[in-house]
């Protein structure tokens, strides 16, 4: 696969988003399974509208425990903590200038886009995977 490939070559396909509206309960749940990407796109409508990171939910939790019985979980809303407006690209991007995007450390994911609507996702996991593959 070469630099100038589409991103869509290389994103995750099938991303797992949650709305404004749903309790941070719902985030634990999705950060509890194995194999996830860090970041969760927040939809409203079909349309991106926000992220939420591994931080970003930590922060929020600050010492409660993985109990789901902790009133924090109950309490606090997606749209309570999520990033609004997140940077996202377009399917069509070049895998390099989506590279030199997430190099610059500001954020550890593209959300990749079609129409505002989320088609996949890019972390800087996902880069280091391909330049591994590529030697």
């Amino acid at each position: 696969m070469k630099l100038n490939a589409p991103i869509s070559d290389l994103m995750t396909k099938n991303v797992v988003c949650v709305s404004p509206n749903q309790k941070i309960i719902d985030l634990k749940h999705i950060y509890e399974k194995q194999q996830f990407h860090h970041h969760i796109p927040v939809i409203e409508n079909d349309n991106l509208i926000g992220m939420v990171s591994l931080i970003d939910f930590m922060r929020a939790i600050q010492n409660a425990t993985l109990d789901d019985t902790e009133v924090v979980y109950h309490t606090l809303f997606v749209k309570d903590i999520m990033t609004e407006n997140p940077v996202s690209m377009s399917e069509n991007t070049p895998i390099k200038e989506v590279a030199e995007i997430l190099a610059k450390g500001q954020f550890h994911s593209v959300v990749i886009t079609k129409n505002n609507a989320v088609i996949g996702i890019v972390t800087t996991a996902d880069l280091l995977r391909f330049f591994l593959s590529e030697n």
